[in-house]
């Protein structure tokens, strides 16, 4: 006559390996629960603050306007300073290097402005992220 194992003997290997598993298995459960992001708690600048920000922006958009004319009557002038001399090469060279130069000069006053936009941006409020309370989480 065979004999065969208890029952408890035949389950001895699977009560193992679930305990074996369940530790990582109830870790990475948990890990997996979808925290909520934390939503940015927005703060309106007071209403002088509001005024006085649309006004620096209208002042950078006014002297952008003013540099981008600026720049179109320089390329103006020199269309009509390239025109006479047309068959001299190193006139036109001249005439071409000046051109650099100058946009040069524009791009760089150009970039200083809005430099100095974002410096004086810099210093006004921001917003800040509030942190959500940690849910409770019970053991069960």
């Amino acid at each position: 006559m065979t004999r065969t194992a208890p029952p408890s003997r035949l389950l001895q290997p699977f009560l193992i390996a679930t305990l074996a598993l369940a530790p990582p298995g109830f870790a990475y459960a948990w890990q997996s629960v979808a925290q909520p992001a934390a939503r940015p708690q927005v703060v309106a600048p007071p209403p002088d603050m509001q005024f006085q920000q649309a006004v620096q922006q209208q002042q950078v958009r006014d002297q952008l306007q003013q540099s981008q004319l600026e720049q179109q009557l320089h390329q103006s002038v020199s269309d009509n300073a390239k025109r006479p001399n047309a068959n001299d090469p190193r006139m036109l060279r001249q005439l071409g290097q000046a051109d650099q130069a100058q946009r040069e000069r524009d791009r760089a006053a150009q970039q200083d402005l809005v430099d100095r936009y974002r410096e004086r941006a810099a210093s006004l409020p921001r917003v800040i992220p509030q942190a959500t309370p940690a849910s409770s989480r019970s053991g069960g």
